[in-house]
């Protein structure tokens, strides 16, 4: 099997580490591992595959040459910068920021939803991995769009604070501890109140509509996934004080009716997605006992009785796994057995 020279750049935050962690669990056909981050990580080192791999300064880099993928999760301002580098010297880029998400020359990638679409890559080198909460939707809207076209989607977000890195979820922590130790909780610096046994509608910065940003995400990536510029969508989301695995409240409109049984038989016969509905059992997908897997779980499957073809859906997935780095893994797997 052919092997490949991989980079991981943003290596040391949350998704960057998972992704590492990910190549070895998936027994990615590592030649040589490369890994970057700011300054501030000079001299870290990773376990890799039982190696202790140290970190170089992404900035202090002349070349890239030789690196045949790199993922990325650095943001969008240093994807801007970097990614064209990496891959004019060669590297197909795997981008979790939002920089190159809606470039209609950059493929946005779920691989149980568009994987033919990675041959965009040869356009500029570059594949977007999509926003967390869009991919674990997506993963679930497939087998139902492909039964019965999707007219609408209405969705309400219960986000984990690992999707804004290391440093909220240390916030959590310490408001938590501080509150059960009947201590004056912390001001918060990550998020805009406390979050600590608190919901806060509020992902992103907010738009000149109204929305925020993160919503709109997931509108526009929707669409693109999807390849249906005409689906309707429309998205609250909310930062919930959960550490890991992002919950959503998914109402959908179908063109034919679909039963709950059939979009039960086809949510379970499609890859990557496991049904827990057993609302007898009080059985359906939590994210404290999805935290580490890599499926997207689906649940509370019910007709919406409002509408003649309307289902309700709940979906969890872990978004630092599926929802970024195990899809960017995935994404790079495809381009390893197809393209490179």
């Amino acid at each position: 099997m052919k092997e490949f020279v991989v980079a991981v750049v943003g290596a040391t935050g949350a998704v960057g580490r998972m992704m590492i962690q990910i190549l070895e669990e998936r027994d990615f056909p590592v030649k040589e591992l490369h890994l970057f981050a700011s300054e501030r990580s000079r001299g870290v080192k990773i376990p890799f595959k039982g190696e202790e791999i140290e970190v170089e300064v992404l900035s202090e880099q002349k070349s890239f040459s030789g690196i045949d993928i790199a993922l990325f999760s650095a943001g969008a301002s240093r994807s801007l910068e970097f990614a064209p580098k990496f891959a004019a010297d060669g590297a197909v880029v795997i981008d979790n920021s939002s920089a190159w998400r809606m470039d209609p020359e950059v493929p946005l990638i779920v691989p149980e939803v568009n994987p033919h679409a990675v041959a965009g890559y040869k356009n500029k080198g570059i594949i977007a991995n999509p926003n967390c909460s869009t991919i674990q939707m997506v993963v679930a809207l497939k087998p139902l769009y492909d039964y019965s076209r999707i007219k609408r989607v209405v969705v309400s977000t219960y986000q984990a604070v690992s999707g804004a890195g290391q440093k909220a979820i240390q916030e959590l922590m310490d408001q938590t501890q501080a509150w059960c130790q009947g201590k004056t909780i912390p001001k918060p610096k990550v998020f805009s109140y406390q979050i600590a046994f608190n919901c806060l509608p509020h992902i992103d910065v907010f738009l000149d509509n109204g929305y925020t940003k993160e919503e709109m995400k997931m509108v526009n990536e929707t669409k693109k996934i999807m390849e249906d510029e005409n689906i309707g969508v429309t998205a609250t989301t909310v930062r919930v004080p959960v550490f890991y695995g992002h919950a959503e409240a998914v109402n959908i409109e179908t063109e034919e009716k679909i039963s709950v049984q059939k979009a039960r038989e086809l949510l379970a016969a499609f890859p990557g997605v496991i049904v827990i509905d057993e609302p007898e059992e009080k059985r359906y997908p939590l994210q404290i006992e999805i935290a580490g897997k890599d499926e997207v779980f689906v649940g509370r499957i019910r007709e919406d009785e409002s509408i003649p073809n309307g289902l309700n859906l709940w979906v969890v997935a872990d978004n630092l796994r599926k929802g970024a780095a195990t899809n960017a893994v995935q994404i790079a797997e495809i381009l390893a057995e197809k393209f490179l």
